[in-house]
């Protein structure tokens, strides 16, 4: 009779987890939808700001939204190394949920460490591919290390969903970099 119930009760949970998911996928998709077709710069950014915080809360589990945002204040206090723990902590508890990770590649670029950085985002667009903010991220690293080509590509494929991201400004200077650099 335990087993049974323990059945019932897993089963539910991951019912409720799955139609949690899949109801912020839609509310995401939808988001997207629209911010592709704005024209305006106002409406974008009003749509930016849901989508972040919609990648901000935890679809099923408060706590981590919690943890996030702890570990993000510790981040913009400068106490990268506490940060940096807790997104480790929400990374081992939930490796799928993509704005962990991208706050740990937050973390690691402000501890410029490049690498470290750009491997999370990996993981952040291999969950979430349309995710802006680790594309710019991407991009800003790529200019630190002087590979200007692919931080265009970055921010392209970010203008791809986000047609007025602020961030796809920054190539006409990244092409001037490029023609300095040849000179």
């Amino acid at each position: 009779m335990k087993l049974r119930k323990f059945f019932l009760i897993a089963l539910y949970i991951g019912i409720f987890s799955t139609s949690a998911q899949s109801s912020q996928e839609n509310i995401l998709n939808n988001l997207f939808n629209q911010l592709g077709k704005v024209n305006n710069s106002k409406s974008a950014v009003l749509l930016e700001a849901k989508i972040w915080s919609i990648w901000n809360e935890h679809p099923t589990n408060n706590k981590l939204t919690e943890k996030l945002e702890f570990g993000t204040e510790l981040m913009q206090y400068g106490d990268y190394n506490y940060a940096l723990s807790v997104f480790d902590n929400i990374i081992v508890t939930d490796p799928k949920w993509s704005e962990a990770w991208n706050k740990r590649a937050t973390v690691y670029f402000l501890m410029n460490q490049f690498k470290n950085s750009l491997d999370d985002i990996d993981k952040v667009l291999n969950i979430e591919p349309r995710h802006f903010g680790a594309l710019s991220g991407q991009a800003r690293i790529f200019i630190k290390l002087q590979k200007y080509e692919k931080a265009i590509k970055s921010i392209k494929r970010a203008l791809k969903f986000y047609p007025s991201f602020k961030s796809g400004e920054m190539i006409p200077e990244i092409e001037r970099l490029i023609r300095e650099e040849s000179i």
